[in-house]
């Protein structure tokens, strides 16, 4: 089993305090115009591909992501002020709304689509490269339970450039520091090879 995913389940009962507000979806359609922007009415993003979709996020996964905008933990010129004002409860609301929005799949680039799927599934055992399946599932659905997000149809550039913010220490809110030990270990052409599969994608 992959020391990443072994780590992962270690980290479950840390990464994510699980008392959290009930979020009510109807709420959060109303306070959306705040996110609508940048992540589209309906979490799609269709103005930039730098900007994640959030549609058919795991509602847990889209609070933390907040949370830690707001406190500082994961810092953004963007979103850090926009979640500064946000309570606990717009928070949840927030993230009810957009969990129930379905995500509009991508189409990968041919050129990349072998090589994207070969680190997706598999790996590189020979520079120690983990699967990408292992935390976010065989179809990029993610882990809800672990707190591990559905990637399945996200924008190539939005995971190009999440990955090397993990790996050139630009982010580092990820538990364990489980990303950052994965991406340390790709290239870029294995990073974009991986962003251009995955956001062809399907749930």
């Amino acid at each position: 089993m992959n020391k990443w995913f072994i780590t992962a389940t270690i980290a479950l009962g840390i990464g994510f305090n699980l008392a959290h507000a009930a979020g009510n979806a109807d709420e959060g359609k109303n306070k959306a115009a705040i996110c609508a922007g940048c992540h589209g009415a309906d979490g799609n993003s269709p103005i930039n591909p730098l900007w994640p979709k959030i549609a058919a996020q795991s509602p847990r996964y889209i609070e933390k992501q907040i949370k830690d905008f707001k406190s500082g933990a994961r810092v953004d010129q963007t979103m850090s002020p926009m979640a500064m004002p946000l309570s606990d409860q717009d928070i949840a609301d927030l993230a009810a709304y957009y969990s129930s929005q379905p995500r509009q799949i991508g189409e990968a680039a041919a050129d990349k689509v072998s090589a994207g799927e070969a680190i997706y599934r598999a790996g590189n055992s020979e520079t120690g490269v983990a699967a990408c399946m292992a935390c976010h599932g065989p179809a990029g659905s993610g882990n809800p339970q672990a707190n591990f997000p559905a990637i399945a149809g996200q924008h190539a550039p939005y995971v190009e450039k999440a990955l090397k913010d993990f790996r050139d220490g630009k982010r580092t809110n990820d538990a364990s520091k489980m990303m950052q030990g994965v991406v340390s270990r790709m290239s870029d052409e294995e990073m974009a090879a991986v962003a251009q599969y995955v956001q062809g994608l399907s749930r």
